[in-house]
């Protein structure tokens, strides 16, 4: 690959960018959620003529951020008039309960598989709880609160709403998740993908070009749904995606080959290594060295160990979710 190549219009053009907030033009920003390290999740803020919507929350910690956004942009907590989670994971929903606290006028919109966890989310911390610890949940998803079921808005598959004159269409897009839905904003002609798009950090970018990645954690990874995600948002010529991990993205019909390309390249390490000892372990070093492989190929001059040291949350966790594909469907 000649990394020198200049890629169109998208490599010349800068987001605005403060230290919390990267404006993209059209109404959107994204907002950093303050999670684990600058950079890792995105509250994407929407404005239309005066009114705000958040696809995604971060957690509860977030809501900082969030109103020094809404503060710099002269918009008040009333002024949020939807809080969109794409899905259920408690680094896009954990804050749900408090955002919706915060902002009075709010409805939330919910997968219709997440709705019930969003009202009662008991189920959602004892699972995490037991991942990874009272102590260290607390630290990474402080309080989740629960949400007033007559403020939820159950959101399936071909789902229409009229933000303030902007139509926005959402998708069932099962794959990472069976309680995902992707955004498609006709006005930007883009979507805001969760992680149905995969994860791209912006430590990775090259001359103007992404790097995009999957992700299979924590339960509920699907292949064949994960391709099948893909190739629905693209079915809609989208100009850009909002990744909650991190930020807008462009290039998408390159980044979707790229995505089914490493999509089917976990699977197959995660066949591989179906039984072999410490099977943990061997996934996480063989994803390693793929996406190493990958990202160094991409042009990324960044030293390999500072690489590592990025993806490292990420590839335990693409393990994690491998191992639960494997043992729940053998790998089929």
């Amino acid at each position: 690959m000649n990394n020198n190549l200049s890629y169109g219009a998208e490599a010349l053009s800068t987001p605005s960018v403060s230290p919390r907030i990267t404006d993209y033009g059209n109404g959107v920003s994204a907002i950093d959620a303050d999670y684990l390290r600058p950079g890792l999740a995105a509250i994407h803020l929407v404005v239309e003529d005066g009114r705000a919507a958040l696809v995604d929350t971060g957690t509860s910690s977030s809501v900082a951020s969030v109103m020094e956004a809404l503060r710099k942009k002269n918009l008040a907590p009333e002024d949020v008039a939807y809080v969109f989670v794409t899905h259920i994971h408690l680094d896009h929903a954990g804050g749900a309960g408090e955002f919706m606290r915060c902002f009075p006028h709010a409805k939330l919109v919910v997968h219709p598989r997440g709705a019930r966890h969003m009202a009662d989310p008991a189920r959602l911390v004892a699972s995490a709880m037991t991942v990874y610890g009272e102590a260290e949940f607390k630290r990474m998803y402080g309080v989740i609160r629960p949400v007033d079921a007559n403020r939820i808005i159950e959101a399936p598959d071909g789902f229409t709403l009229d933000f303030n004159g902007r139509p926005l269409l959402f998708l069932d897009t099962p794959g990472h998740a069976r309680h995902h839905y992707c955004i498609f904003d006709k006005k930007n002609q883009s979507f805001f993908t969760g992680d149905t798009f995969g994860l791209s950090y912006r430590e990775f970018d090259v001359n103007g070009m992404e790097f995009v990645f999957p992700t299979t954690t924590p339960v509920q990874f699907d292949p064949v749904a994960a391709h099948a995600s893909l190739d629905r948002i693209m079915s809609y010529d989208p100009a850009h995606a909002f990744l909650t991990h991190f930020g807008r993205i462009g290039h998408l019909p390159r980044h979707a080959g790229e995505m089914h390309d490493l999509i089917d390249a976990h699977v197959t390490i995660a066949r591989k290594l179906r039984n072999v000892p410490d099977r943990h372990a061997a996934l996480v070093e063989e994803l390693g060295t793929l996406l190493l492989q990958r990202i160094t190929a991409h042009g990324c001059k960044l030293p390999q160990e500072e690489i590592r040291d990025l993806l490292s949350l990420d590839v335990r966790l693409n393990a994690q979710g491998l191992e639960h594909w494997l043992d729940y469907t053998g790998g089929n």
